[in-house]
């Protein structure tokens, strides 16, 4: 593709809720680049490795390009003509609880509000549940328990404000590494500042840590009871905050009360010292800041965790101040959208409650709809169990993999193939769940697709499209729009373009609100197109003040909020455009771009910052906070026969199961394949060595994975991630252990708590390949392909060792009869070597070994892309390692610039003793720095090993 200007368009990345503005770059030859925007609030400038890579992520090998229907190309008519008819029959037949949607925070706000509205405004019903109810449900139950809705009081400077950051259930280096940054940025300015890590496992977050409180699984709630019954007793308390704003206290007292400083100990796996320093800091620093996350939510008891944290938060009145409040980080891009637009089967739309009938009248009228749902809907494990049972017929899933992400993933999967009807739309041809579809829809993609998200601290920002659509492909609201208008609601979904999707949610949020509610974006109702193409970023509340809703000259005072200047309804597109851009805030760090000034919010924004919650005013009856009575319980679910606890995450250069991180390079070579951490107690405990390959089980199922035997990991505890699919690793679907287990609030399902055993798979062999075509594998027990530079790696394992090495190795390949194979065998040893070259290419390299192969994998990656004229150094390909001048740069650490261990342990040994001194050797760390904790291990490994 070729066009006549290079052009750079401002957007927003697609991975998770930090929502870090992208600058995406459009050479003439149609080469894409990507960088950091400079000027957006959420990362000034910065990218993690993962929105550095997006590049490299939007070719279209894979992708799903043209409408199928039993696996057939069809046009759109057909495939939409299909959907409708079939969706109405069964209605019709067996009324609209037998149908449902599963939809997903990678969504846009727009393509969530129109699922959203069709089938809770004209369907009737309320099965539209999102896999947003694997990651932040708990956030929001515990939310609209305390606080009456589902408000997040806080913003990301109060990250860099606050004098103690509290992390509870969040590795925030990895996960939400721009986040990570901008904390570690504000301690470099302030030491003083202190960190405190509450995870069971020493994750690379506990870099920056003051303290690490190594909590036993789902420890959460008597920690923060605990902490709760601490700040009563050493009169901690904000007893004016309470006593003005808050209900319950004496309650949540009297309950946190149960257990003494001993009992927490008993329950949380900690010492009474580590509590005592932990709650004596709590209750001495005024400026405190709580971020928790998967850790918090994922368990079934996520919302009493949720609430525990907020309870510590209401009692001393640190709370929508500067520098103080609980902070939910969501995990996707759109998570906090989805909630916005009602996505969550549980929930009306612009934070409207369904149980409520007035809210309900409301949302029926301004749609002017036939029937809103009257309940809640199925919630995702619910839903899943419904298509398993017969009770929902058909099902659209949209841009979403639950045959992967789902707990109980075998019981799913054999849910969704027996289910009469199924549409998926995605991008990708293949998942594990596309695989199932009666009907494949052909969805947008990131740089394809037009609309607004929503991150962590209310943040909407836009997501442009700079690639044109391919294929057939459509965005997900045009589809989800054109099946509603067959299904004879077309008046309703006369959508033409996004803004009027936009814009319809927007005047939702404003509509009949009086400040009853504290999502409102009102003020953005008259957007057009042109205004729309120009949108800001901004965070909400932004009431539309053609009925004054706070005196003249004020943004509403929820709580700390600076005065400003008076909002206009804008409907002129050209004053839109004309918006100013302001200061943001006043710490710089390390952020690229960063002018000195105040936190950007509203529509026409005054340097303000939108806090919720300093001066009471929530959105309950009564305007006061909830306090919840928690009562700590120790639940054990090991037993003998599985008696080890699975914590399921994430890494650092993976997302969700891979469908767009898969396809990038770079961002496999760091952790190329399935795996689980276990401490070297257990490890010994159970026969198991470092680089073995082990079988995982549950009482649901197993899993292969290549074993990482580290001290990081607490005792009696495993770790693993659930990115690999059936696409990417012959046993690694690790959601296929975790159990249908949800909260009782919120329905989550408890994915950090798993009782497991494990054991050593006996491979006869083990093997690695790199191959320039990707392999079909069949005779290996283990194997997980990534991609590389020039082709793929393969990691390999064997159940058998009596095997045609050779033959293997050509089919692996894909060898053509003219392929020059060099080869090396011990068979006594049990040692094999094999390369085949197509000229002067290198088309494969097999390595084989009795045990886990030592072979220099980063360097036989790269010699897929070299060229060997020379057949003498052909040998060092057999040889598995470079010889002359070439160098092995070891296991991948820095994935942005490619720099690996041998590197930086060179680096150190001639002089580069920090992690700023190696940065400015081989600029490893310097751009998302969530490898510096990482570098900081390897240079205090060579320093021992040189004292030594």
């Amino acid at each position: 593709m070729e066009i006549e200007e290079a052009r750079e368009v401002r957007t927003t990345c697609p991975y998770c809720g930090v929502g870090c503005g992208v600058l995406a770059k459009v050479a003439v030859d149609g080469q894409v680049s990507v960088r950091g925007d400079p000027d957006h609030p959420a990362n000034f400038g910065r990218l993690c490795s993962k929105g550095s890579a997006l590049a490299e992520t939007i070719d279209l090998d894979g992708r799903l390009l043209h409408p199928e229907i039993h696996g057939r190309r069809a046009g759109w008519d057909e495939a939409l003509d299909l959907v409708a008819s079939t969706f109405s029959q069964t209605i019709a037949e067996h009324g609209p609880d037998a149908v449902a949607f599963y939809v997903s925070g990678q969504l846009l706000t727009e393509d969530y509000y129109v699922a959203n509205k069709l089938m809770k405004g004209f369907v009737g019903s309320a099965n539209i549940d999102t896999n947003s109810r694997l990651c932040m449900a708990s956030s929001v139950a515990g939310h609209r328990r305390a606080f009456g809705s589902d408000t997040v009081p806080g913003t990301y400077e109060d990250l860099e404000l606050a004098d103690l950051v509290v992390l509870v259930g969040s590795n925030l280096a990895w996960c939400h590494p721009v986040l990570y940054q901008r904390i570690a940025a504000a301690r470099e300015k302030r030491p003083e500042m202190k960190i405190v890590l509450v995870d069971p496992r020493r994750t690379m977050t506990s870099d920056i840590a003051d303290m690490h409180l190594a909590i036993a699984p789902d420890g959460d709630v008597a920690l923060f009871t605990g902490l709760l019954a601490y700040l009563g007793q050493h009169n901690a308390l904000d007893r004016a905050y309470i006593t003005t704003h808050t209900t319950g206290f004496g309650q949540a007292l009297f309950a946190a009360s149960a257990l003494d400083l001993a009992g927490v100990a008993a329950a949380t796996g900690l010492s009474e010292d580590e509590l005592g320093r932990f709650y004596s800091l709590f209750a001495a620093t005024s400026k405190t800041v709580t971020v928790y996350s998967q850790g918090v939510n994922q368990s079934s008891s996520g919302t009493d965790k949720v609430n525990a944290i907020i309870n510590c938060h209401l009692a001393t009145g640190r709370i929508g101040k500067p520098g103080a409040g609980p902070f939910s980080v969501t995990g996707q891009p759109n998570a906090m959208g989805g909630r916005e637009v009602g996505g969550m089967a549980n929930m009306l739309a612009a934070h409207m409650e369904i149980e409520n009938p007035d809210h309900r009248d409301r949302v029926q009228r301004f749609w002017n709809a036939p029937d809103v749902a009257q309940k809640p809907g199925l919630k995702a494990v619910e839903m899943f169990q419904a298509v398993a049972d017969g009770r929902i017929k058909a099902l659209w899933i949209m841009a979403t993999n639950p045959v992967d992400s789902m707990p109980d993933a075998d019981a799913v999967e054999a849910a969704i193939k027996a289910c009469p009807f199924v549409v998926v739309s995605d991008v990708l041809a293949q998942t594990d769940t596309v695989r199932h579809a009666h009907v494949r829809l052909p969805a947008a993609a990131w740089g394809e697709k037009d609309g607004t998200v929503t991150n962590s601290e209310r943040r909407v920002s836009r997501q442009r499209a700079f690639l044109d659509l391919p294929g057939e492909a459509r965005p997900d609201w045009w589809i989800v729009a054109e099946v509603a208008r067959r299904m004879g609601f077309g008046g309703a979904f006369s959508y033409e373009t996004p803004a009027e999707v936009f814009a319809e949610h927007a005047a939702l949020s404003g509509f009949e609100n009086d400040g009853a509610r504290d999502f409102d974006i009102g003020a953005y109702a008259g957007v057009g197109a042109e205004g729309y193409e120009a949108l800001e970023p901004f965070q909400w509340p932004a009431p539309s003040p053609v009925t004054p809703l706070w005196p003249a000259g004020h943004l509403p005072r929820k709580g700390g909020d600076l005065q400003s200047q008076p909002l206009s309804l804008v409907s002129d597109d050209a004053g839109w455009a004309a918006e100013p851009k302001l200061p943001i805030s006043p710490l710089a760090g390390e952020m690229a771009g960063r002018p000195e000034g105040g936190v950007q919010a509203g529509p026409n924004p005054e340097g303000n910052t939108t806090r919720f919650f300093a001066n009471g005013d929530f959105y309950t009856p009564d305007r006061k906070a909830r306090f919840i009575a928690i009562r700590p319980t120790v639940e054990i679910r090991t037993s003998p026969d599985y008696p080890l606890i699975l914590n399921t995450g994430r890494i650092r250069d993976h997302w969700h199961t891979m469908t767009r991180t898969g396809k990038s390079p770079r961002l496999s070579q760091h952790i190329a394949e399935p795996f689980v951490e276990i401490h070297p107690v257990d490890a010994l405990r159970f026969g198991i060595g470092d680089a073995d390959i082990a079988r995982v089980s549950s009482p649901r199922g197993e899993v292969l994975v290549r074993v990482l035997v580290t001290a990081r990991q607490r005792q009696g505890s495993l770790f693993a991630p659930m990115h690999w699919t059936d696409q990417f690793a012959a046993r690694g679907r690790l959601d296929t252990l975790t159990a249908p287990l949800t909260d009782p609030v919120s329905g989550q399902p408890a994915l950090k708590h798993v009782a497991v055993r494990i054991e050593k798979f006996a491979a006869k062999a083990f093997g690695f390949a790199v191959t320039r075509q990707r392999p079909v594998l069949d005779i290996a027990a283990y194997w997980a392909v990534a991609k590389c530079t020039g082709g793929w790696r393969v990691e390999l394992a064997f159940a058998d060792d009596d095997i045609d090495w050779s033959g293997f190795a050509g089919s692996l390949f894909g060898a053509s009869p003219g392929v020059e194979m060099s080869a090396y065998h011990d068979r006594d040893a049990g040692q094999h070597r094999i390369a085949a070259f197509d000229g002067d290419q290198l088309s494969g390299a097999l390595f084989v070994a009795p045990g886990p192969v030592a072979v220099s994998r980063g360097w036989a990656a790269d010699q897929l892309s070299a060229d060997h004229v020379d057949r003498r150094g052909r040998l060092a390909i057999v040889a598995g390692r470079p010889g002359g001048v070439d160098v092995d740069r070891g296991a991948i650490v820095c994935s942005c610039f490619g720099v690996g261990a041998n590197q930086i342990a060179e680096a150190v040994h001639r002089g580069c003793g920090s992690v700023a001194a190696i940065g400015a050797a081989l600029h490893a760390g310097t751009n998302c720095g969530s490898c510096r904790a990482e570098i900081r291990v390897i240079i205090d490994a060579q320093s021992l090993q040189a004292a030594e």
